[in-house]
This record gives structure tokens, C-alpha cells and sequence, in this order.
């Protein structure tokens, strides 16, 4: 079977390409990228692909030259004859960007989607993404992948007694209604009022936290000035003590020194981007997902079911 397909990874994401090839008992593929004098850069694949499954493993978070590097990958494999191209984004960027929200912006994730379809990708695989519509934008078909798949098993290992699930805002109620559904306990909402991105103006608890301790659960956290002000909340409404779990480790801005700084006890994460060198990290546990990635990409290509993956969401 190994022979029938290649798996390869951008820049990016080389540690977790190497992991999902680990999982399904083969090697990375070889990939040069030459840079230019004046930033501008080619991928090359350096091994056969013709006629075989090409799976490509990059998240894109910012700089936008990881997006792009994918397209590049995409590009190089279809104009080498690959039989069917698998894109494998862990972390889907400009997956905020969904809709209008005001008069005169791009609608990022579907030109992003757009983009993809044009370089020839055939299939993409994704993991909670900030927003589900998001895989009405593709003519090709998604797989959204679901982290509680390995979040759920780790908070019940680690039997947290009088245990809350919390949204640290509305738009997060929905996940947090899963696991606290799964896990057999209250869930409690963070309501907040935000004028501008990134900056919060006012949030206030909806639920019950009194003596409990509180797992505030999202997708993704980017400058943690949401999270670490609704694990204030809690502890100001009685919580025990407040973890956080979200897919996602964007953090960007002075993320790092702000959880570090917080009343949250752990923050934990997925690999699904890389924690930056030389920054705190005593809070944070990272969860890897490889082996979820290479699992659904077995049964792909064997032709067996998938859906055991999308069971919580």
C-alpha cells in the first residue's frame, strides 16, 4: 500500500508531516524549497508522484507564505501526474474571515477555498474549524476532523471533580454544549461586548460556578485577552479553579506572557501549530494529533468509513 501513495509536508509543518508518516508506517517525502535574494520561493518534490495519492500536511497560520507554499505543493504534484491530491490543513487559516460582517470586506475563507481548487486539490482534511459553513465554500470534498476526539479521553482520565464546561463567549456555545453533554455536567457562558477585534470591553457569567471547577473550551486562542478574562470571571464567581482547552495556539501579541500571568491553572492544546521557541510555556500541555490525521487518511485509502470521527463535534 505504501506504494500507492506519498505523503509530504510543507515548511510549516514538517513535524507534524513526519508524525502522520510515522503513524501509517512510512517515511516523509522529499521536498527542497529554494529561496530567492528577494523572498520569493519554489517547492520542489524531489521523488516521484505519479500516479499515486499525494498527501500534503501544512497548517496555514500566519505568515501568509505558508498558505501559499501549499498552493505551490499542490500545483508541483498535479503538474508530476499525482493520481489524487490530499490536502491535510491541521489549522485552516483565515477561517474568521466567513461572511460580510460590515460593508466592503473579502469573505477570506472562501477565496482561500477558492485558491485551493484552483491549484488542483482533490480532497481536503481539516480540524475544527472556527466556523462549520466554512466546508459549504469547496466544490471538492472536506473531512472536518474534530479534536474532542482526543480532548474528551484526556479530561475524563483526569477525573476533575465538580467539573463545569464553560464557552468563553457565545460563539462558543455549541462546542461546549457537546462536551459538557458527553462528559455528563453544567455548562456556563461567558457573555462578552467587544467594539474592535482582539480588545474586550465587558463579559458577564451566565451559569452556575459556585465550588465547581471550570474547563473553558474554544477552537482557537489567539491574543488569550478573551480567555484569561473569562477565567477571571469565573474565579470572581466562585470556580475553584479554571483550565482551559483550545485546538488552535495562534497566540499571537503577548499571548504567551498574558497565560503565563493568568489565574488559569493549564491551558491545554494540539499540535496542530507548532508554541514558539524561547517564550513561557509552564501552563501550557500540548496533545499531538498525528496519529487522528494519519488514522482518518488510512481508512481514506483504504476506502473505509470515516464517519467514527465526526461522532462529537
Amino acid at each position: 500500500m505504501n506504494d500507492m501513495f506519498k505523503i509530504l509536508a510543507g515548511s510549516a509543518s514538517t513535524y507534524m508531516g513526519e508524525g502522520v508518516a510515522a503513524a501509517m508506517d512510512t517515511t516523509l517525502g522529499n521536498v527542497i524549497l529554494q529561496r530567492f535574494s528577494d523572498g520569493e520561493f519554489q517547492p520542489s518534490i524531489e521523488e516521484t508522484v505519479r500516479g499515486k495519492d499525494v498527501i500534503i500536511v501544512q497548517s496555514t497560520f500566519p505568515p501568509t507564505d505558508n498558505l501559499f507554499e501549499l498552493l505551490l505543493l499542490i500545483d508541483a504534484a498535479k503538474r508530476a501526474s499525482a493520481k489524487r491530491i490530499i490536502a491535510v490543513m491541521p489549522y485552516f487559516g483565515f477561517a474568521r474571515q466567513d461572511r460580510k460582517d460590515k460593508p466592503r470586506v473579502a469573505i477570506g475563507a472562501k477565496l482561500v477555498a477558492n485558491l485551493l481548487t484552483a491549484a488542483g486539490v482533490n480532497r481536503v482534511i481539516t480540524m475544527d474549524l472556527h466556523a462549520e459553513q466554512i466546508q459549504g465554500f469547496f466544490e471538492v470534498p472536506v473531512d472536518h476532523l474534530y479534536a474532542s476526539t482526543i480532548f474528551i479521553p484526556h479530561l475524563e482520565a483526569m477525573n476533575i471533580p465538580d467539573l463545569v464546561i464553560a464557552a468563553p463567549d457565545t460563539g462558543g456555545t455549541k462546542r461546549a454544549n457537546a462536551y459538557a453533554k458527553i462528559l455528563g455536567v453544567d455548562l456556563a457562558i461567558c457573555y462578552k461586548q467587544r467594539k474592535v477585534a482582539n480588545k474586550v470591553d465587558s463579559m458577564t457569567v451566565i451559569g452556575d460556578v459556585q465550588g465547581k471547577n471550570v474547563v473553558l473550551i474554544d477552537d482557537m486562542v489567539d491574543t488569550a485577552g478573551t480567555l484569561c478574562k473569562a477565567a477571571e470571571m469565573m474565579l470572581e464567581n466562585g470556580a475553584l479553579s479554571v483550565r482551559a482547552i483550545c485546538t488552535h495556539a495562534v497566540l499571537s501579541g503577548q499571548a504567551y506572557e498574558r497565560i503565563e500571568n493568568s489565574v488559569l491553572k493549564e491551558l491545554i492544546v494540539t499540535d496542530s501549530i507548532p508554541l514558539k521557541e524561547g517564550v513561557p510555556t509552564s501552563k501550557i500541555q500540548v496533545l499531538g494529533v498525528s496519529k487522528l490525521f494519519a488514522d482518518v487518511l488510512h481508512n481514506l485509502l483504504e476506502n473505509k468509513s470515516i464517519s467514527s470521527h465526526f461522532i462529537i463535534s
